[in-house]
């Protein structure tokens, strides 16, 4: 994106060459370990893989990744990388209790046996976006949702492991994933959806200062900031865009209104370096000035949907910053208080948030169609069957 920015249109046609010139054939390279068929961690931003370990968050969204485009543009080795890397998910992180592990080793040896409720809401997204590529897999993502009981609450939604059980992050997640399982599966996937949106606007969404926090009591009462209680703007413009998601297909205006509320909030931690923030106070002030490229991404697709053109040029000339680097496809991740990049590996978990903007832009008639990625380079791995059915 070395072009000036002067509309959405070019916001969206630099965006979307970016991706499709640059880091699709960079991360399916590089960022594909071949020999064990599985996706990298991260890779430097000189383009060289990186990370000891194989976390299941990681192949669950480059899954997503890999399959969403390659259903989008036709592109027979993107599907066939998708569905390799589906196929060995599945054959390496599922545990005997029906959920997936959280991190293997590089040797594939297990480095994190927990299974968290984040790591099942990407395996959802990923059994999703495989779901519309090839189709069979709605039996196993039926069958993980229903071992999601395991994690149940009993005041409401589902309790994460770690040090902060009661959290919004994961239930946003698996209220993308299931949305996107509803779009395929209505009668199916809509029970859930309806819950986590019902929760999200009752207990997540603070109606006084228009934000959601990120942690809470076992009775949904947000944590204030001396017992561990976050608000990070990164994530207001994505539930916004959720629960816009959701507002619209319910013909919802309390939810619609509540995501407008939000976009003004994550807007809010929004500094003068033109960057969001990684988090912020109660009353806004910044908490932490390290911004990552993820929020950035989330900002993009929120202007894109609630913005006028000129905040979606504001908001892509920002991300354009961090894709300046000696490799094309790769991107810096944290900007520091002072304005300088951190010498970090670029993670390839943010390869989701980036596509995400990308199909905003899309969707909104501020690019144009993905198009081809005849770019990809390497010899396509052979067609497994679709969501795993040889198991």
């Amino acid at each position: 994106m070395s072009h000036a920015i002067e509309t959405a249109a070019s916001a969206g046609a630099g965006l979307r060459r970016w991706l499709t010139q640059a880091a699709l054939p960079l991360w399916s390279s590089a960022g594909w370990d071949a020999e064990r068929g599985i996706f990298q961690e991260a890779l430097t931003r000189d383009g060289a893989p990186t990370g000891l370990l194989r976390r299941a968050r990681v192949q669950a969204r480059q899954i997503w990744v890999f399959a969403t485009v390659a259903r989008l543009t036709q592109d027979t080795r993107l599907a066939a990388l998708a569905r390799q890397g589906y196929e060995g998910y599945l054959h390496r992180y599922a545990a005997p209790n029906g959920l997936f592990i959280m991190a293997l080793h590089a040797d594939e040896t297990t480095a994190d046996g927990r299974t968290p409720l984040y790591e099942q809401a990407f395996s959802l997204l990923a059994m999703a976006a495989m779901q519309a590529l090839d189709g069979g897999c709605d039996a196993r993502a039926d069958a993980l949702l229903r071992s999601l009981e395991a994690l149940r609450h009993g005041g409401g939604g589902w309790r994460e492991l770690g040090d902060q059980p009661f959290q919004a992050n994961a239930h946003m997640h698996l209220f993308e994933a299931a949305l996107d399982w509803e779009a395929l599966d209505p009668e199916g996937w809509r029970e859930t959806a309806d819950e986590i949106a019902s929760l999200a606007l009752r207990r997540f969404f603070d109606p006084q200062a228009s934000v959601v926090q990120e942690f809470f009591t076992p009775d949904w009462r947000p944590l204030g900031p001396e017992e561990g209680g976050l608000i990070e703007p990164g994530h207001q413009f994505e539930w916004a865009w959720l629960l816009d998601r959701w507002g619209r297909r319910r013909g919802s205006e309390a939810a619609i209104a509540a995501a407008h509320r939000l976009y003004a909030a994550g807007r809010r931690g929004v500094d003068a370096r033109n960057v969001v923030v990684g988090s912020v106070w109660p009353d806004f002030r910044v908490r932490d000035p390290v911004a990552r490229f993820w929020a950035q991404a989330e900002r993009l697709r929120a202007d894109v949907v609630f913005g006028a053109e000129a905040d979606v040029v504001a908001s892509a000339s920002s991300l354009a910053r961090y894709l300046a680097t000696p490799v094309a496809g790769a991107f810096h991740d944290k900007l520091d208080a002072a304005g300088g990049f951190l010498e970090e590996p670029a993670p390839a978990t943010s390869l989701y948030h980036a596509l995400g903007a990308v199909l905003a832009l899309r969707s909104e008639g501020a690019a144009a169609d993905l198009g081809t990625t005849s770019e990809l380079r390497g010899p396509a791995p052979a067609r497994p069957r679709p969501c795993g059915r040889g198991d």
